[in-house]
Parts: C-alpha cells; sequence; structure tokens
C-alpha cells in the first residue's frame, strides 16, 4: 500500500495533501531495521504493510488502524454532537486524523457510541466501524453499562427495589428495570442497565422520588473505565479491550 494511501485512510488528509506532507519531510516511518528512531520517507509512492506499521507525521508518532476504536474520558460540559448547540463537542478534545478518517457515508471520522448526555461524565467509546457500534448499542445486544449515581437525596431500600423491579417511564408504558442496583452509600448508587433511553437514569430515579446530581459512567460489560485516564484524555482501544467488550454481547 502505498504510503500516501496509508496516510489518507488514517485522517491526514486528502491524497494530495498526504503526498505532500510526505515530500516536505514530514513523515517518518518505523520500520523493522529501525526499531530505536523512525527513518524519513520523502517518496509517496513508496510501498509498505500497512498491518502493524507505524509512522511520525510533523513530529507526532500515530500507529496504523484499519479501523478505530477510541476510549474517551468525557469530561462534564461537552456534548457528543458533531455540531453541538450549547456546550463545546467532545469531537474538539480528539486528534484531526481521528475526525477526518475517510468514510463510505456520509459523516466522515470516529463517531460515538450511544451518547452521554451534557452533565454526564466517564466511559465513552469512539469509533468508525458501523458494526461494531451497532453491536454496542443495539437494545438485542443488551451490553451492561454501569453508572455511578450521585442522588440529591438519601437512597433507601424501597427505592432500590423498585428501580429492579421496574419503573414507568412518563412515555414508555413498559416498565423498565435495572440490571442490577446497589447503593453504595446514602447519596451514591451504582446502577447497572442494559438498554439506553432518553435521559433513562434521570428518569427513572425522578420515578422512585429521587434526583441525579452526579452522573458517571464507570463501565461497560466487564471493561472498566482506567483510573488513570484523565478527563478529556483519550486512546485507543487494545485488542485485551476489545473482547471485554464483544464478550459483553448476548442476543436476545
Amino acid at each position: 500500500m502505498q504510503l500516501q494511501d496509508i496516510l489518507y485512510s488514517q485522517g491526514f488528509g486528502t491524497r494530495r495533501v498526504c503526498a505532500g506532507l510526505i515530500q516536505q519531510g514530514l513523515v517518518e516511518v518505523y520500520t523493522e531495521n529501525s526499531a530505536l528512531a523512525p527513518v524519513l520517507c520523502a517518496d509517496s509512492a513508496m510501498d509498505f504493510d500497512p498491518e502493524g506499521l507505524r509512522f511520525r507525521v510533523q513530529g507526532v508518532d500515530w500507529p496504523y488502524h484499519r479501523q478505530a476504536y477510541v476510549l474517551l474520558n468525557k469530561p462534564a460540559g461537552t456534548e457528543c454532537s458533531q455540531k453541538p448547540s450549547t456546550y463545546p463537542s467532545i469531537y474538539t478534545l480528539l486528534p484531526s486524523p481521528l475526525r477526518l478518517r475517510p468514510q463510505k457515508g456520509a459523516l466522515q471520522g470516529v463517531q460515538a457510541v450511544g451518547r452521554l448526555d451534557q452533565d454526564t461524565t466517564g466511559l465513552l467509546l469512539l469509533s468508525d466501524d458501523g458494526q461494531f457500534i451497532h453491536r454496542m448499542t443495539s437494545p438485542k445486544k443488551h451490553v451492561p453499562k454501569v453508572y455511578e449515581v450521585t442522588t440529591k437525596h438519601p437512597l433507601d431500600e424501597q427505592q432500590v427495589s423498585k428501580l429492579l423491579a421496574g419503573v414507568v417511564l412518563d412515555d414508555d408504558p413498559k416498565p423498565v428495570r435495572a440490571a442490577a442496583c446497589e447503593a453504595v452509600s446514602s447519596h451514591h448508587l451504582r446502577l447497572t442497565l442494559t438498554e439506553g433511553k432518553y435521559h433513562q437514569v434521570k428518569r427513572m430515579l425522578a420515578a422512585v422520588s429521587n434526583r441525579v446530581e452526579g452522573l458517571h459512567r464507570s463501565q461497560m460489560g466487564s471493561f472498566a473505565l482506567p483510573a488513570d485516564l484523565l478527563p478529556g484524555q483519550w486512546r485507543w482501544l487494545s485488542a485485551e479491550d476489545l473482547a471485554q467488550l464483544c464478550a459483553a454481547q448476548t442476543s436476545s
């Protein structure tokens, strides 16, 4: 695969822009014979095996990924939208190549795997793999998502029991149940859901006469948000991370 095509596939611009970066001496490639330092490559048509390839563009190292799978620790005050209405977009927290990766559809770049409200923090996945996004968000797959809820009023056993038994939301006559529910402390609820309705956690707490003061997603399946990933930071998902996430998918 030509180097300019590799850069194009990773979101570094049009093929002409990528060829220009290479010809200007702004691209270095890590090869098998240069494990300690990348080698300058000024030939945009030079062929490489992209799998496992690492390169450096304008001084920034970048690994080749045929498809992107990214984890973001979403901070409060951000919107999961390309065109936010009030708050900054989560996409501004990502480097431009992730936002510009070419797609066959109308949208380009990685897309959020589901959405979190602007005031909700924590684990957010992004990808350009449409099948992965569908599998992780489809209600038929029952992927458990764990939320740490700070409540306005003290919790009691009756509220926990109601959330486990099922509560009726105002626009849906079918009861919505928590897959798991634990009062960690008087104002800290750990809630596990396997579906994602609009403002679901807030509406479920309102249905048991309480109110959400803070909401943080800490886990999807058995994959937990790493403690060392600070709010606003992102990283690539590893093969082990993906295996944990895919293991959480079960068909109905």
